[in-house]
């Protein structure tokens, strides 16, 4: 080999060493801030420096199942785009989802936003739907065990393929899930607040119709109205 030959062979190595170098360092240590001007992903990943997510930002493809002490599940229905967050343990704590579309002619339209109690379900949820026709909005409140939720449960139900099967597990689920005692808002053309036992029976609801009708109703633990006040004629001043 010439000396010639050498010389260019020696430089072809150096480039090759500080292009792979650099290129390592790239990785090994990604830039702290970047900036782009438009981005497309089906699925964003917050996390903190230690790797605990924190934040996914996701299309209806892929979304997550659901996420308990770090492990991921899967979920028997959630197939929304949206948001959800995760508290320190890596447990899923609020969302806040949309989804929406025309079927065979028929409109459904969904919007949630969600915060859950401390390893359990929502225990507050602002919501509007429309399905078939009909449409609600409103804020609920609700009461949850203090045991944890059941993942393994709800685990069973998301993967089994027998209906009833999965009926009896989702129904079992609902039995020890607590209840709404809350909401206020929109049922069809009556705006509505309504609450409720610690068994999610009604017991007192405020109503007033489309056309205006407003009342009162107290209702017993069998859902029979027990007694309704309407508005009454104000007495004729003389």
């Amino acid at each position: 080999m010439t000396p010639i030959e050498r010389l260019l062979l020696g430089y072809c190595v150096l480039g090759t060493t500080l292009v792979g170098g650099w290129a390592l360092w790239g990785v090994a240590r990604p830039p702290e801030r970047l900036s782009v001007i438009e981005l497309d992903a089906q699925r964003l990943n917050i996390r903190e420096p230690d790797g605990r997510l924190r934040l996914v930002a996701t299309s209806a493809a892929r979304t997550p199942g659901i996420l308990f002490r770090g492990k991921e599940y899967p979920h028997p229905s959630r197939r929304s785009a949206g948001l959800l967050f995760f508290n320190d343990q890596g447990t899923e704590n609020g969302g806040l989802i949309f989804d929406g579309a025309r079927r065979d002619g028929r409109v459904t339209s969904s919007g949630h936003l969600s915060f859950d109690q401390f390893e359990q379900d929502q225990v507050v949820t602002l919501d509007q739907s429309e399905n078939d026709g009909r449409r609600w909005a409103g804020l609920g409140v609700a009461d949850r065990p203090v045991q944890p939720l059941d993942v393994a449960t709800l685990s069973r139900a998301a993967t089994t393929h027998d209906p009833t099967e999965r009926t009896r597990l989702m129904d079992s689920l609902k039995a020890q899930s607590g209840h709404q005692r809350v909401f206020v808002g929109k049922q069809d053309e009556a705006s509505r607040v309504i609450l409720k036992d610690a068994q999610g029976r009604d017991r007192l609801r405020l109503e007033v119709t489309a056309p205006g009708k407003a009342s009162i109703t107290f209702l017993d633990e069998t859902g029979r109205a027990v007694r309704t006040y309407g508005p009454q004629p104000l007495a004729r001043q003389f």
